[in-house]
Order: structure tokens, then sequence, then C-alpha cells
């Protein structure tokens, strides 16, 4: 059988010396690996539709349990080709890509976490140096994988509470404190979590967070994510050498 889709291409390894296998984010089938072949050859129909972060109209053929189908089109919707032409936009679409596979499961559909991807690389494609992009893409992607945090009140009592403990999660309050990293919120940055995780994505342009709430933002986001989330970027030492 044969199933037609939107995909990007989040990255690829060779097969052979000429074959691979493209790892993507579709619209309807969440991640998909698929095989191509002989994409590397001079005169390959593919073109360049299997360049990293290409969003393309594919169409997988193999049988309906196969594990890895066969790519037989591949046509260019976007190619986001400036992305790979600038090192700090590239370095930044990795980590959507590596987050994606690490986070979502395979295959688990998902036509939200497709439309936060493109516009995730589209807002990297028109300000490449946004930090505003990439910690939003984080808060989005932790929420539609399950990773959220809890900042309504302290996760025991349900009392206020400002101070973050990434191995729980959440919020906790003096009474429910444990040991162990802990951050204190700001409730300026609790309201702005609370924006960033329920606007429409074609709003979000609207939020301007100034420079000093958007820091507190990343180092929040990154303390969840490496602490309680306890995943690793292998794309993030790289983007601390640039």
């Amino acid at each position: 059988m044969t199933a037609r889709t939107e995909g990007i291409v989040l990255r690829s390894r060779t097969l052979g010396e000429a074959d691979l296998i493209i790892e993507y984010l579709t619209k309807d089938f969440g991640t998909r690996s698929a095989f191509a072949k002989s994409p590397r050859k001079i005169k390959s129909r593919f073109g360049g539709s299997l360049e990293p972060f290409t969003h393309a109209r594919v169409a997988l053929t193999g049988r309906e349990d196969a594990s890895l189908p066969r790519l037989t089109q591949s046509d260019i919707l976007r190619s986001f080709h400036p992305l790979r032409e600038n090192t700090a936009a590239f370095v930044k679409a990795c980590q959507f890509a590596e987050m994606v596979l690490k986070l979502l499961p395979p295959e688990g559909r998902s036509p939200d976490a497709f439309a936060l991807m493109l516009w995730g690389l589209d807002g990297l494609e028109k300000e490449p140096a946004s930090a505003f992009v990439p910690v939003t893409f984080k808060l989005r992607l932790l929420e539609l994988a399950g990773y959220a945090p809890a900042l309504n009140g302290c996760a025991r009592c349900g009392s206020q509470a400002e101070v973050f403990y990434p191995r729980d999660g959440a919020l906790l309050c003096g009474g429910c404190k444990k040991e162990g990293p802990a951050l204190g919120l700001s409730a300026a940055l609790i309201a702005m979590h609370r924006s960033l995780s329920s606007f429409p994505l074609e709003k979000l342009s609207r939020i301007k967070p100034s420079g000093a709430l958007l820091t507190e933002l990343e180092r929040f986001v990154e303390l969840h994510f490496s602490e309680g989330v306890n995943v690793h970027l292998r794309s993030a030492k790289f983007h601390s050498r640039t």
C-alpha cells in the first residue's frame, strides 16, 4: 500500500554507497523512517527534497506493518534553505529535530507537533538569532509530549508557591519543599508560561517578553529539561561552541 502525507526531514543516515534512511516528522503518522533508494546519485529524482528540515509532500510504499517503507515520491513544499546556511539557526533547528525524536513516541500521530515544527522553522528562518522561538518551541513540545511543568500553585497542597523543583516538575511551597535543585520563579514568568502554553501558534508573535524575562524563561526551561525530564541534547554541545 502507499501512504501519502506531508513530512519534515529531521535527519538522515547513509545505507550502503548511495542509499539513505530518512527520519521524518509527518503530518499524519508521527515520526516515521523511510528508505530512499540511491538519492545520492547525481540524477536522483528526489533532488534536494531530502535535505535537513525540508517540508515535502511524500509517498511511502510498503506493507501496512512495514517498519521501513520505501520513499517513492518527495515534492518540496518549502525548502527552509536559509536555515542550512546560517550556523546559529542550523544548530537550533537541529535541537528541534533531536527533541522531537527523543520526546515523541515513534509513529504517534501528532498534527499539533507537526504544526509546531513548521512554526519553529519558520520563526528561525525569519529571525535566526531569536531566543524567543527556541524557548517557546521547547515549552510547547514538552506539553505535547506530556512533560509540561506544573506551575498552578503548590503541587502538593495547592497553596501559593513560587519555587520550582525540577525533579518534581512543579512548584512547591515552603511547607512542602524538598531537598535538591530548585529555582525561584517570578510572577511574570509564571504568567508568561501560561500565555505561551495557551496562545494559538499564529498569535504567539504578539507576545514580546523583556530581555530579562526571556533570560529567566530560558534558565527555567533548561533546568526543567535537563533535571526534570532528564533529556540531554547532543546538538546543545555544539551550540555551546558556536
